[in-house]
């Protein structure tokens, strides 16, 4: 068998396994305080579930590295076909992010769109409803979502919650990064000088127009009843201060890939054992 082929099986099969186990894992909330600090909380959180299926996939390639191609070893027919649900599971988190950035949307109110180049759309029905001050809150909360790039992290994020599937946790961790995202821009909007009196009046009035998301799939998460209520009430408080930033990037950076490299590295040690004995077991 092709090296390639049977890599993509242990992956499809070993990964998927760890993905199923670690799935479930309940979301954590951060406490109080600054919502910018939540939103980066959060959004760990996406992904550490997800850390378990990298160092696998990561030493099942250094495995391949070191082995032959093609590989002397013959997949048995059970391992190729428990590996199957995984395989459709991969595809279908393929198909649902691929199908996100094609589908139309329809009409939006306010939106970030554009996953390489944002860009802001802002509906000529809500600027007729707003003053030149909520409109100015309004753009300048759209604008700091196109500076953190969200709508290509809402899409990966979308997608690592789609690898997840079915556990309902993964969702849940979704939703409520999706909430601490918006409260993230709604406060790094007041700190650039937006009133967010100005700020909520432009929410409410996107709300009853009907559409107000960063991406407009989203709506739904963040257009509820009790999540306007609360994204409101946060305005109306004073702004909070946000921690000191920690460099989080570089310190993920420098674990995530000595960790990866350290996988790879076994992988090329220990993977031919590991893989032969896995075969015997489904011999």
């Amino acid at each position: 068998m092709e090296r390639e082929c049977f890599l993509s099986i242990l992956v499809a099969l070993l990964g998927g396994i760890m993905m199923l186990a670690c799935g479930w894992w309940p979301a954590r909330d951060a406490g109080g305080g600054s919502a910018r600090h939540l939103e980066r909380f959060r959004w760990k959180w996406i992904w550490l579930p997800l850390a378990p299926a990298s160092i696998i996939a990561a030493s099942l390639c250094g495995w391949a590295l070191a082995e032959p191609d093609p590989t002397p070893e013959k997949a048995p027919i059970l391992l190729i076909l428990t590996s199957v649900p995984f395989a459709l599971l991969f595809g279908r988190a393929a198909v649902r992010a691929a199908w996100s950035l094609v589908r139309d949307e329809g009409d939006v109110v306010t939106a970030t769109v554009g996953l390489w180049r944002p860009r802001v759309l802002f509906s000529p029905y809500l600027a007729k409803a707003l003053d030149d001050r909520t409109i100015a809150a309004a753009l300048e909360h759209e604008r700091a979502h196109a500076r953190h790039r969200d709508p290509l992290r809402i899409w990966l994020a979308q997608l690592a919650t789609d690898l997840q599937w079915p556990w309902p946790q993964a969702q849940e961790r979704f939703g409520l990064w999706i909430l601490a995202l918006e409260l993230a821009r709604d406060e790094e909007a007041r700190a650039s000088g937006i009133d967010g009196s100005d700020l909520a009046t432009a929410i409410i009035a996107s709300a009853r127009l009907g559409r107000l998301a960063i991406l407009p799939a989203n709506a739904a998460l963040i257009a509820d009843p009790s999540t306007l209520k609360e994204r409101i009430s946060r305005l109306l408080e004073p702004l909070p201060v946000d921690p000191p930033p920690t460099h989080a990037v570089t310190w993920t950076a420098l674990v995530v890939i000595p960790v990866l490299l350290g996988a790879i590295g076994l992988g090329s040690v220990f993977g031919e054992q590991i893989v032969r004995t896995l075969l015997r077991l489904n011999a």
